[in-house]
């Protein structure tokens, strides 16, 4: 006789919409939860049961923007949560069985106000703080200068478009800097995700971009000023391509060096668990940081000192600057050292600071032998040419870091040479000492204050003074008081 199947016991899980994926506005594939206890959990859209007050995956996209919670019952098949059912936890009864653990996701769409955590009891020399300074924009990933001598803020919408904004916060939104909202797909973790103006921007007017193309994959390209002052998007250069095998962890960062080279941040692809080991294979590109000369060769030139050579029989890219990466959303150099600051998101336990001396690449910085300085494939794992962080954080006090600047302003004395920081869900303003922390391996970031914000981003505009922005569309200024 054949055998029986057991019964598919279903489970439930209560949480707030971070993320929603689909081919349109419309129809959802995949989606994301948080739950108030910071866990994440992904659910695979097969069909849902829309009986008794179930709703439509169309509503997803609506409770992510509401940051209403909801309830989804959901049962595991084949290592993937399939959705049966969701309704507004509002109408919803008690849930059932607890929640699983999962992977959270990391990226630039907007969520729920945080609640801060319990401030320390040392008596600190300052507290930080995030003031209000523009708003009005739509989601925004990043904002920078473009080291004119102008004064002038870029800021970086997620959709696609790029707005020149005064010191003093004007802005003409009738007149984008740019606009190439029709080659980018967005949003959840893609979009228009990274700008690098040139250093000699002023006199050549070159610039770059970073975004994930209408098939969702990376796109790393040179435009330049037309004649308006504006740049004109038929002149974009095509530099390099990075195929995402998931829509997640697309890195998206870039910024030059104090070595006039471009470097790149690169995502290990998605999912979870880096499940084609990228971050550890040198033959992509994916979970890595990127040098590259964008003054020689056609498009580009390998920079002598990059720690593969052009041609080795190990067939590693050339490319390669540092390995080991999960998803290096923000990084940055500091102005005064030229040292390298990486905030690596983490899986499901810890987050991550980076730093290497200026220079000093080749670098493995461990995912996913290690999440941090933690085993993370297995127990007791080979930490043998691993360079740990400078920093960590579990995620009881956060979920998904939000790398910053080492400050070099000029308003807050008392903040000169720390660097700060953040975390996306949690909101926490953390700094750490840049040159005492470089070399002396993992030190425990000070709290300072609280950005009472979901930052997607840190900025420094061309005096050295911090902004954050944030999935609302908003700009806040970093006050030390």
């Amino acid at each position: 006789m054949g055998a029986c199947s057991a019964p598919v016991t279903p489970l439930q899980a209560t949480g707030v919409v971070i993320a929603a994926d689909g081919p349109t506005a419309a129809q959802v594939d995949s989606f994301t939860i948080r739950t108030a206890a910071g866990q994440t959990l992904v659910f695979k859209v097969v069909r849902l049961d829309l009986t008794n007050g179930g709703l439509p995956s169309a509503h997803l996209r609506e409770h992510m923007s509401s940051g209403e919670p909801i309830v989804v019952t959901y049962h595991p098949e084949n290592g993937v949560n399939v959705a049966d059912r969701y309704t507004d936890a509002a109408t919803e009864g008690p849930t059932g069985p607890p929640t699983p653990t999962m992977s959270p996701t990391a990226g630039p769409s907007a969520k729920p106000t945080p609640t801060p955590t319990t401030a320390p009891t040392a008596v600190l020399p300052f507290h930080l703080s995030a003031q209000p300074f523009a708003d009005g924009f739509l989601e925004l990933t990043f904002l920078t200068n473009a080291g004119d001598g102008s004064g002038d803020l870029y800021v970086v919408e997620q959709r696609g478009k790029v707005y020149r904004m005064a010191a003093d916060g004007t802005v003409d939104m009738t007149s984008p800097f740019l606009d190439i909202v029709d080659k980018v797909s967005c949003c959840d973790e893609r979009g228009l995700l990274g700008l690098a103006f040139h250093p000699s921007f002023a006199d050549n007017g070159r610039l770059f971009v970073d975004y994930t193309n209408v098939a969702g994959n990376t796109i790393v390209a040179e435009l330049s000023l037309g004649a308006d002052g504006n740049v004109d998007p038929e002149s974009e250069r095509f530099l390099l391509g990075i195929r995402q095998p998931f829509p997640n962890h697309n890195g998206g960062m870039l910024a030059f060096g104090a070595d006039g080279y471009l470097y790149i941040g690169a995502g290990d692809g998605g999912s979870g668990g880096d499940p084609y080991g990228n971050g550890q294979s040198t033959d992509t590109l994916l979970g890595k940081i990127l040098r590259i000369d964008v003054d020689h060769g056609d498009p580009y030139a390998i920079p002598d000192g990059n720690p593969y050579p052009v041609v080795n029989r190990a067939g590693a890219k050339p490319e390669i600057w540092d390995v080991g990466m999960r998803n290096p959303w923000r990084f940055s150099f500091d102005r005064a050292t030229g040292d390298l600051w990486i905030g690596d998101v983490g899986q499901d336990r810890y987050e991550e600071v980076d730093a290497e001396p200026a220079g000093e690449g080749g670098r493995n910085y461990g995912w996913n032998t290690m999440e941090a300085t933690h085993c993370f494939l297995v127990a007791g794992c080979d930490s043998t040419g691993i360079t740990l962080p400078v920093a960590e954080y579990s995620h009881n006090d956060g979920c998904s870091i939000t790398g910053g600047y080492v400050y070099r302003g000029s308003l807050y004395p008392a903040l000169v040479g720390l660097y700060v920081f953040s975390d996306y869900c949690s909101g926490n303003l953390w700094a750490i000492d840049a040159a005492s922390s470089i070399g002396a391996g993992p030190v425990t970031p000070i709290e300072y204050g609280n950005a009472n914000i979901n930052p997607t981003a840190f900025g420094e505009d061309e005096s050295g003074e911090l902004y954050l922005v944030n999935g609302a569309g908003q700009i806040f200024r970093l006050t030390a008081d």
